[in-house]
């Protein structure tokens, strides 16, 4: 794994909205007295989708509100890739699952389609600022390789041609809904279910 670093271009400061702020406070809750600092991570990525990304001002001020020193919530934010060390598109930053399943599927194809359209090199905003785009380890979806999660949504079973009419979704602001993108329910075979189909229609 390549270190992570903080962007060196970094907003001065960072606040949870009064929403936000209010989900913080009740999500601390739900962890024991004196174990507070279990909420890092979900206090960290509700920072992260206010603000696109996680900036050093948004660790410091989760550090602060957990009581727990900013290395530590610094260490965390590093580790975890889920976490966005850098300004991400605005509309939308697309992680491509590069694992087995999906390279053998055609996420080679899918990569060079995000080169091609958002940045030749991953972690670079496009021209508009609006895509970016990077390659991941697993996310999942295995049975509907290859596939991309753009922020909590995952988009399967794609071709080259499919993961443009994604990207031109959020381009228009009518993203497609999540999933399988040739029709298959869960991870049905191609074509629909045919496990148990003479059991299923004697029973009928």
């Amino acid at each position: 794994m390549s270190v992570r670093r903080l962007h060196p271009d970094q907003p001065r400061s960072f606040a949870f909205s009064a929403a936000n702020l209010e989900w913080a406070k009740v999500t601390i809750t739900k962890y024991p007295p004196g174990k507070q600092a279990s909420a890092v991570i979900p206090l960290l990525w509700r920072a992260q989708e206010q603000e696109g990304w996680c900036t050093e001002p948004a660790i410091r001020y989760v550090a602060g509100m957990l009581d727990m020193a900013f290395i530590r919530v610094y260490e965390i934010a590093t580790f975890y890739t889920m976490f966005q060390l850098s300004p991400v598109g605005k509309k939308a930053h697309v992680q491509v699952c590069g694992t087995t399943p999906c390279l053998l599927r055609g996420a080679d194809q899918l990569i060079e389609t995000c080169r091609q359209r958002i940045h030749h090199d991953p972690h670079h905003l496009s021209a508009d600022g609006d895509f970016s785009w990077e390659e991941v380890e697993c996310l999942g979806s295995c049975a509907n390789a290859p596939m991309v999660q753009i922020f909590k949504d995952t988009y399967e079973d794609l071709t080259p041609e499919l993961l443009e009419r994604v990207l031109d979704g959020f381009t228009s602001g009518h993203p497609p809904q999540p999933g399988s993108q040739i029709g298959r329910q869960a991870s049905c075979p191609v074509g629909g279910p045919t496990t148990l189909a003479d059991f299923v229609k004697a029973k009928l």
